[in-house]
């Protein structure tokens, strides 16, 4: 299958010329928009709205109707793969994700199993190949997963956490039921993820939002090597085009190098890092995606242009990045800011 007709971000994260900076956004089907919370609501829950293909196609193609956005990311949650290993997922209302059965007892770890995605996340399958065929070739479809220790923060803590007290006790006391958990998660991830491109996703990206809340040393030996592992095992190819892989670990600046090491294209930066710092580190080796700080959003749309104008700059001139927020779009975001900074994006950055 070819290319899609505006392969722009997928050139970018393969350092390959592009004619502008491509933009995506973390989150960038959520409730930000109101035509997204219709659906939800249309949905009954936010479970049931990931689990429908139909439904996740929908809000998949919501942002992509009202912006002219390079890539599409499926509508999904990193939390779908604990949930299809029995430990419960569901969603409190006003408190996030939280799990019926965390992971804290040994034999409960023992017994722990990667699931096969064709079957226990054959909805994940469908919503892609079903957004694929809505696409239509016309942008990139990004699948993605959350990172083993990531989702391993969530498993042990059964749901958010302030302090990762109960993981980062386990870490430290028992070592090797954390690494029991990492490597099943690990094994899960790269069967999800591969599924995810057999079914249709052109780049994916592995989400290691808690990665940064560790020390340098359990960095790399916790979170950093099983996502060396994942890497190693995506499929590199599909329908004869590469899949780019990013990884992106937030408030991970300082290890930018060792990410970079892994195998990866491209690395995601929050927007503590530098991006023409980080360039020159790390900017001959992968692309680099980011760094706008969501809350920029929130000011006056002369200050987001100014903001998105500042970052194009700081990485200068050449292929090789693609623009996107440090983390998620938040839920109170001005819709219109999103439309001056997708516009802004684009022009500042186009070849004259």
């Amino acid at each position: 299958m070819a290319r899609p007709k505006n392969d722009t971000f997928l050139r970018a994260l393969l350092r390959e010329p592009v004619e502008y900076t491509p933009l995506w956004l973390m989150r960038q089907a959520g409730r930000y928009l109101p035509e997204y919370c219709e659906t939800r609501k249309r949905a009954g829950s936010f479970l049931q709205l990931c689990k429908s293909p139909a439904l996740a196609c929908e809000v998949t193609l919501q942002p992509l109707a009202r912006y002219d956005l390079d890539a599409a990311i499926l509508f999904s949650d990193i939390l779908t793969v604990p949930d299809a290993m029995g430990l419960g997922l569901y969603f409190a209302e006003g408190e996030g994700p939280k799990f019926e059965r965390p992971l804290r007892e040994e034999w409960a770890i023992r017994d722990l199993e990667a699931p096969d995605p064709n079957v226990h996340l054959r909805y994940v399958m469908d919503a892609v190949a079903e957004i694929r065929r809505a696409l239509d070739n016309s942008v990139p479809l990004i699948g993605f997963s959350g990172s083993p220790f990531t989702l391993a923060c969530y498993m042990v803590e059964g749901g958010g956490s302030d302090d990762f007290r109960t993981v980062k006790t386990m870490l430290y006391s028992r070592p090797d039921l954390l690494h029991r958990i990492l490597k099943v998660n690990a094994e899960a991830v790269t069967s999800y993820l591969n599924a995810q491109i057999e079914s249709g996703a052109q780049a994916v990206q592995i989400f290691d939002t808690w990665g940064g809340a560790l020390s340098a040393a359990a960095y790399k030996e916790f979170s950093l090597q099983y996502m060396e592992q994942i890497v190693a095992g995506l499929k590199k190819t599909q329908d004869g085009e590469r899949v780019p892989c990013i990884v992106f670990t937030k408030g991970g600046g300082q290890w930018l190098e060792d990410i970079a090491a892994i195998g990866c294209d491209a690395v995601g930066l929050d927007w503590t890092t530098d991006l023409a710092a980080a360039r020159r580190r790390v900017g001959d080796k992968v692309a680099l995606q980011g760094n706008l700080d969501p809350f920029s959003l929130f000011a006056t749309p002369e200050a987001v242009a100014a903001e998105a104008r500042r970052v194009l700059d700081s990485y200068g001139e050449g292929s090789g990045h693609v623009f996107n927020l440090g983390h998620g779009i938040n839920q109170f975001t001005p819709p219109e800011n999103v439309a001056v900074l997708v516009d802004t994006v684009h022009k500042h950055s186009r070849k004259n």
